[in-house]
């Protein structure tokens, strides 16, 4: 028997300003991406913006609906949509924010398991990391520099 540790490296910014210029762009176009929300079950809103190779950035935003579970998440909008609009184009970073309807959020939502499984996917696909940004309306923005250390032992192709 062997007992084995996996961890991985985050950088936390205290606020908007200390992200370069590109970084900061990227996560006020996620902002913008709240509005576009429909989340009147969970009150739970998430805005994406992708940034491609190209430059181009694609947005998505969470959309619910009363048949669980036949909405999806912001994060695989905006990669979904990416992806068929500019499909030779690999995602370089994805800024994720979110925001609650009543109240502000202080904390950075990661993305849930199948929005990491989906991104691993593009991650494998592209053969490079792809880069998170998360926050929330208020507080730390983490920064993580692959999916992968989201989701460690993750599922892939090559198990199939």
């Amino acid at each position: 028997m062997k007992n084995k540790t996996i961890q991985f490296d985050y950088t936390e910014f205290d606020s908007l300003e200390e992200l370069d210029k590109s970084d900061r762009l990227l996560l006020n176009t996620a902002r913008q991406a709240l509005s576009t929300s429909y989340a009147p079950y969970s009150g739970f809103k998430i805005g994406s913006a992708v940034l491609l190779d190209n430059g181009r950035i694609v947005v998505g935003s969470n959309q619910e609906n009363a048949s669980f579970p036949s909405g999806i998440c912001g994060e695989r909008a905006a990669i979904y949509a990416a992806r068929s609009l500019y499909p030779n184009q690999t995602i370089k970073v994805i800024a994720i924010s979110n925001s609650k309807q009543k109240g502000a959020t202080y904390r950075a939502a990661a993305p849930c398991g199948q929005c990491r499984q989906a991104i691993l996917e593009y991650e494998h696909l592209f053969d490079q990391p792809i880069k998170l940004i998360l926050a929330g309306d208020h507080g730390s923005i983490i920064m993580v520099n692959s999916v992968a250390d989201l989701l460690p032992l993750g599922f892939g192709a090559d198990f199939l």
